[in-house]
C-alpha cells in the first residue's frame, strides 16, 4: 500500500477515527493482558476482532514500552491485567554502556510481536496495519532508569549518547523486520522526550528519531510519532526535526495550536484522555468531550480524532462505542452542512 496516497485519502476523503485501541480486545478474547502480550496468535486475533468491531482508519498493534528494553536484558514485571513495565536499571556507568550488546532482533518478545504482525496481515486486508515500537530516548530511559536519565543528560551526556546509538541501531533493525512482516507503518512511542527542554530534545531524541525515519520510512512504510509528554506544546520545532509526517499527541497537547503550527499535509492525531475520558467517564460525558474536541479541530482536514494514548484494557465497551458514534454523527452533520450550504 502506498502510504503517501493513504495519507492524502485520509486528509481529503471521508473522516474516520483512529484511537490507539488494541488492549480492550482482551474482553473479546477472554484472556489476561499477560497472556495477550506473550502470544502472537492472541495478538493477531485481538487486532482482527477490534478491526471487525470498530470502523477505524487503520489497525494498530499494542503499545508496549517494555518489549525492546526486555530484549536488551532489562527486568520486566508482568501483571495479569496490566501492560508490562520495566523496573530498576541495566546501565549505571559509561563502561557498562560500552559493554552493552545490541541484541538480535527476535530476542525477548520482539519475535512474538513480529510474528503477530505477520499473522495479522493474513486476516486484516481492508485497512493499513501499524506495528508498534518505542522511541530511542524512551528506550534509553528504560535501560538507564527513567528518573536517572534526566540527570545523566547533564552529568553523563557521553554515556547517554552511547546508549542512544545502540538503542537506535536496534530499533532500526526491529522496524525493518516488522516491515518485512508486512506492516504498513509503525507508531513510535517517544513519551519520555516530552518532558525535555527543546534543546535537550533536539540533542537526545529528535536527532536519533530522524536516523530511524531516514532508515525505514518510505512511501510504503509510515512512522507515526507519538508523544504524550507534558512539554510537547513547546517542542514543535523539535518535532519537525524528526522527519516524521504524522504525529499523535497526548492529552497535554494543545491540539488547535498544533494544527496551526504543523504542515497541513501532515497528519495530526489526538487527544481524548484514555484515563480521564475513555476509562473514567460516562458515555454521555465522553460524548461531550469528543464533541468539544471535534468542534475545535474538526474543520482541519489533516486532523484525525484519537485517544491521547493507548486505551486501557478494561475500558467499558459502551464508552468506546459512544466515541465512535459521536465521531460518525459529527462528520455526517458536517457533510450535510457542506452539501446544503
Amino acid at each position: 500500500m502506498n502510504m503517501d496516497n493513504w495519507m492524502e485519502r485520509v486528509i481529503y476523503g471521508p473522516k474516520k477515527p483512529f484511537p490507539l485501541l488494541s488492549y480492550p480486545c482482551v474482553q473479546y478474547l477472554y484472556v489476561t493482558v499477560k497472556e495477550l502480550v506473550c502470544s502472537s496468535t492472541y495478538q493477531a486475533m485481538g487486532m482482527k476482532m477490534i478491526a471487525d468491531n470498530f470502523d477505524m482508519l487503520a489497525s494498530t498493534a499494542y503499545m508496549d514500552l517494555s518489549v525492546e528494553a526486555e530484549a536488551f536484558g532489562a527486568f520486566t514485571v508482568y501483571g495479569a491485567d496490566e501492560v508490562p513495565t520495566i523496573i530498576g536499571k541495566l546501565i549505571s556507568t559509561e563502561e557498562e554502556a560500552d559493554a552493552l550488546q545490541v541484541p538480535e532482533v527476535g530476542a525477548g518478545r520482539t519475535g512474538t510481536c513480529i510474528e503477530a504482525i505477520h499473522k495479522a496481515m493474513t486476516v486484516i486486508n481492508d485497512r493499513p496495519v501499524f506495528a508498534g515500537c518505542i522511541g530511542p530516548f524512551s528506550l534509553a530511559g528504560r535501560l538507564l532508569n527513567v528518573n536517572d536519565i534526566m540527570v545523566d543528560c547533564y552529568e553523563e551526556p557521553e554515556m547517554v549518547h552511547k546508549v542512544l546509538e545502540k538503542a537506535t541501531a536496534f530499533i532500526i533493525s526491529y522496524l525493518k523486520e516488522l516491515k518485512k512482516a508486512g506492516a504498513h507503518g509503525a507508531i513510535m512511542a517517544e513519551p519520555l522526550a516530552g518532558i525535555l527542554s527543546p534543546d535537550l530534545m533536539s540533542e537526545f531524541s529528535s536527532t536519533y528519531v530522524r536516523k530511524i525515519v531516514e532508515a525505514v520510512q518510505d512511501k510504503y512504510f509510515l512512522l507515526i510519532y507519538h508523544n504524550c509528554g507534558s512539554a510537547i506544546n513547546h517542542q514543535v520545532e523539535q518535532l519537525m526535526e524528526t522527519g516524521c509526517k504524522a504525529f499523535h499527541f497526548g492529552e497535554s497537547a494543545d491540539m488547535p495550536m498544533m494544527l496551526e503550527k504543523l504542515p497541513k499535509d501532515y497528519l495530526v492525531l489526538g487527544n481524548i484522555s484514555p484515563s480521564n475520558g475513555f476509562n473514567n467517564k460516562t458515555p454521555e460525558e465522553l460524548n461531550l468531550m469528543t464533541r468539544r474536541l471535534l468542534e475545535q479541530c474538526g474543520t482541519h482536514k489533516n486532523f484525525v480524532v484519537s485517544s491521547g494514548c493507548d486505551v486501557p484494557p478494561n475500558t467499558d465497551m459502551d464508552n468506546i462505542n459512544e466515541f465512535f458514534k459521536t465521531v460518525e454523527a459529527f462528520y455526517y452533520r458536517q457533510h450535510l452542512w457542506d452539501m446544503l450550504g
